[in-house]
């Protein structure tokens, strides 16, 4: 009889690689039937990642939605999956011990049946605690591959990893060719070692379309005993997605596996609901080039899910660029020369930066250290002059394990501030601190939630759970997406005209101004902030464009005006491009003012705080 391969649904990858944001839960739950109807998935990607912290900024409770969002899924006995980052659990830098113990529990009781673990490092140490963990609260723990194309990362370094997870009790393994910039005999091979060391074990391919691997790659883990095949649908596959579902059944039939037909009519509604998603909202958000395949991949290995959010940021940080270049006389870059400069940069500093794993949050700090580099070069400043604190973690030997070593003129910088770098296992730099968020919520009034799933939020994504709350992450959203409307629905040529925006959070409405923005001052202050009065002193400027907070983590005391300072001293943070960059003091004195309110958007060289 001929061998079955399963597939699966990546639905919230599908949105994750083509733009910024995901559906809303009543649209989750809509779209839920029709696909169940489609008849020919085992498997659904519900959650995981950046997912949740989407809900936060539309103003929407995670924990509600998960568990609305797998529950037809189980009725229907298709597992559903997440995706996590070990270490990091579902955000862009490490957790605790006790929050990586309590992440899995809320998940299993929310409906969630298989976890994902995955560290972009590849090191063990931060995938086999995880592994342990989701065990202990009755998931599958599927530990991941990361792949990826270099010296390094060869079929026998994949085969050893492993075999490592497999001897830790991992239930499954994951080919995770997040870029789908594996090699496709390469990837056989690996799935042929794999099964020559344990042959029932589940094996599950992931991977992207946009370099143009991924078909001969399906085929090919596929000969080789693969279990399960990611896949997307249309409109949302190949580009920076993942291969449609009929392509991949058609070529799976016509190589003589057993594979489960699609319902065509399901599958057209669902289309059509997607599409009607896409025009609802999240199509402002997602660039027509994610919809490509594009070869130029190949190079720089940026994975696809990463590539979803980088045209949209790669929109803003190119405006605020040739800002400063029609300030400064100079020429501006079109889109596709800053994409090119940005692409040679990622193959430029990848090596250098000791070869991490191009995937969540790596690829991000690899690639926006790029881009940073790039900025800073195309105005006439050092290479590396802005390096962000993650990136330094990361470099240092906080995150895990670098599977190549870290460039000389890296180390001389490091050096230089009397950075360290760690050998010890990376869990020992973050200490348990859930009693902490639980005495802050008592202190708010906010309940901990069923199975302790708000106080997992809460310290999972700290800064954004206590924005969901105040209703100021909704507000922002609304906002934007205005201006996003206003743009595109503007006459060719024409100006955005400026209006007023009512958003209701909470029963309490507020008023956001819309209006367009130069670039000679700040956005408007968000919506139901105070003003904060000017003092005396120097300005300390903004490093580069993006969000403004004073604290990165809810665990650390904000300054605030009055305060001495040191120079040198970390007294703000700009959040760009996922990363938190530190705003340092530029001499010893006191805060006389503090010029914007955290989370507003601040330009280049603006002044963000004054010391005296």
């Amino acid at each position: 009889m001929a061998k079955e391969v399963k597939l699966s649904l990546v639905f919230r990858d599908m949105w994750q690689s083509a733009g910024k944001y995901q559906p809303r839960v009543d649209q989750l739950v809509k779209v839920a039937p029709k696909i169940i109807e489609m008849g020919c998935f085992d498997r659904v990607e519900t959650n995981g990642g950046g997912f949740e912290q989407v809900n936060l900024l539309y103003g929407e409770n995670p924990n509600v939605s998960v568990r609305q969002w797998t529950k037809p899924f189980h009725e229907a006995g298709i597992q559903t999956h997440m995706l996590d980052r070990a270490l990091n659990g579902l955000r862009m830098f490490p957790c605790p011990k006790d929050l990586r113990k309590l992440f899995y529990k809320v998940k299993k009781a929310q409906g969630t049946d298989i976890t994902r673990i995955f560290c972009g490092l590849n090191d063990p140490r931060n995938v086999i605690p995880s592994i342990q963990y989701a065990k202990e609260a009755g998931m599958i723990a599927q530990a991941s591959l990361c792949i990826t194309f270099s010296p390094i990362h060869t079929v026998e370094y994949y085969v050893d990893l492993a075999k490592k997870f497999i001897d830790a009790g991992a239930d499954e393994i994951c080919l995770k060719d997040m870029a789908g910039i594996g090699r496709p005999k390469s990837l056989g091979k690996i799935v042929a070692g794999i099964k020559a060391y344990k042959k029932d074990i589940v094996i599950q391919y992931h991977s992207h379309a946009g370099p143009g691997f991924n078909m001969a790659s399906i085929l090919e883990v596929a000969e080789n005993g693969c279990d399960y095949i990611d896949c997307g649908m249309s409109p949302l596959s190949w580009g920076t997605g993942h291969a449609d579902v009929i392509t991949v059944i058609e070529t799976l039939k016509d190589a003589g596996f057993q594979v489960k037909d699609v319902n065509m009519a399901a599958y057209m509604e669902v289309r059509t609901m997607i599409q009607e998603m896409m025009d609802d909202f999240l199509g402002y958000y997602i660039p027509a080039l994610n919809h490509l395949n594009n070869s130029l991949l190949v190079k720089p290995g940026l994975p696809g899910g990463m590539m979803g959010s980088l045209m949209t940021d790669l929109e803003e940080n190119l405006e605020g660029l040739n800002r400063w270049k029609e300030k400064n006389g100079q020429p501006k870059l079109t889109t596709d020369e800053l994409l090119i400069k940005l692409f040679d940069e990622v193959a430029y500093v990848w090596p250098k930066m000791g070869y991490p794993c191009l995937v969540t949050p790596f690829s991000q700090y690899v690639k926006n250290q790029a881009l940073m580099n790039v900025m800073q070069m195309e105005k006439g400043k050092q290479r590396w002059s802005i390096i962000a604190d993650n990136h330094w973690d990361m470099l240092l030997g906080k995150s895990g394990q670098l599977p190549g070593p870290v460039a000389p003129e890296l180390v001389k910088m490091a050096e230089e501030k009397g950075l360290k770098f760690e050998t010890e296992d990376p869990q020992s730099y973050f200490p348990d601190n859930l009693d902490e968020f639980r005495e802050k919520m008592k202190a708010n009034g906010w309940p901990l939630g069923e199975d302790d799933e708000e106080l997992f939020e809460y310290a999972m994504h700290p800064s954004q759970y206590e924005a969901y709350k105040s209703g100021k992450a909704k507000a922002d959203f609304e906002a934007d997406l205005a201006e996003r409307k206003a743009k595109k629905n503007a006459p060719k040529g024409g100006e955005i005209k400026a209006q007023d925006l009512k958003v209701t959070v909470n029963g309490e409405t507020y008023t956001v101004s819309i209006a367009p923005n130069d670039g000679s001052a700040p956005a408007a202050p968000t919506a139901g902030a105070a003003p904060v009065a000017a003092g005396e002193g120097a300005d300390v400027l903004a490093p580069l464009e993006g969000k403004f907070f004073l604290v990165k983590a809810a665990s650390e005391t904000p300054v605030k005006v009055g305060d001495m300072v040191k120079k040198g001293q970390t007294i703000g943070y700009i959040e760009a491009m996922k990363t938190y960059n530190a705003v340092a003091a530029d001499c010893d004195g006191q805060i006389t003012a503090i010029l914007a309110n955290p989370g507003d958007k601040v330009f280049e060289d603006d002044p963000i705080f004054k010391i005296k």
